[in-house]
């Protein structure tokens, strides 16, 4: 590859206490990285049994869920529901209103539910559009491996080494690429240009280039976020390592508008915010449905 992206900075994402009982890593929408456009929230989830996210409104993004173990019901107020298991995804556009809930299967040996959440935001003309789910079955994702096959990758949307991936899962363009690396693996990998891009570390230490500088390695639960010029990302592990490396290489393209962010609105004013509040208040413009709705599935949550 020509010239890598430059790293502009790399930040470890601290565990905290999120909806009933569960624990998410946030990387994006912290002090640390707010609002990556069009990127406003990753959240690397741990759910255990008995915890969730039971019935609670979006408006103005989209949500995608990937699961990396376990399972998750979905419910929400239009009649749809069903369930995402191992290395599953799950695309949520809110559009002008959803009422819904995400709830962790009670797995027999106890294990927790782990997965990512990330929030895309939704171009200010689609922030008004008919909300709508698509599920990607982890079967359905195209797979590629490099360099000897130490490297394998998932290519859950976007292009990775000629293969591409299922079509038109978000409005908003964005690529997500599951990446595994044995020791002594390495991979280039193209990113659109001038898209936003960052990768977060679920496994191990990865040394990615950074331009002309001396590579950096980046340990597990930090996120590497790149600056906007150059062709792609160049990532490897040390054949010295006792273990592979994964991560997630997230690239999407920025909208030029504002942010303004409550809650589970994301729109692009204050006026807005206090209209989302009064339609989901009243039950109108788009929250008809949730009035008098509650989920079977967030019925199980312990009062």
């Amino acid at each position: 590859m020509s010239f890598p992206r430059h790293i502009r900075k790399v930040f470890l994402a601290i565990e905290q206490a999120e909806g009933a009982g569960a624990r998410v890593r946030r990387s994006i929408g912290t002090p640390a990285l707010r609002n990556f456009s069009p990127f406003l929230m990753l959240d690397h989830f741990s759910i255990k049994p008995g915890a969730g996210f039971p019935d609670h409104p979006h408006r103005g993004q989209e949500t995608i869920t990937y699961l990396l173990q376990g399972g998750v019901d979905h419910e929400d107020f239009a009649g749809n529901s069903g369930t995402i298991g191992p290395g599953d995804l799950q695309f949520m556009t809110a559009g002008k209103g959803i009422m819904h809930a995400e709830m962790p299967r009670q797995n027999p040996d106890g294990s927790a539910n782990v997965g990512l959440q990330l929030w895309v935001d939704l171009p200010k003309d689609l922030k008004s559009c008919e909300p709508r789910y698509r599920d990607l079955r982890a079967a359905e994702i195209p797979t590629v491996d490099v360099d000897d096959n130490k490297v394998h990758i998932k290519v859950i949307s976007g292009q990775s080494h000629g293969i591409d991936s299922v079509k038109d899962l978000a409005y908003t363009p964005v690529w997500i690429l599951d990446v595994t690396i044995q020791p002594g693996g390495k991979v280039e990998q193209p990113l659109p240009a001038k898209w936003n891009a960052f990768a977060y570390v679920l496994e191990g230490n990865v040394k990615f280039s950074n331009g002309e500088e001396e590579a950096k390695t980046v340990e597990q639960y930090n996120n590497v976020v790149f600056g906007p010029e150059g062709d792609g990302i160049n990532a490897s592990v040390d054949a010295s390592a006792t273990a592979p490396a994964r991560f997630v290489l997230i690239a999407g393209t920025p909208l030029d508008q504002e942010i303004v962010q409550y809650g589970p609105f994301v729109v692009n004013s204050k006026e807005e915010v206090y209209k989302a509040l009064m339609d989901y208040q009243t039950h109108s413009n788009g929250f008809e449905r949730a009035d008098g709705w509650q989920s079977e599935i967030g019925k199980s949550m312990v009062h």
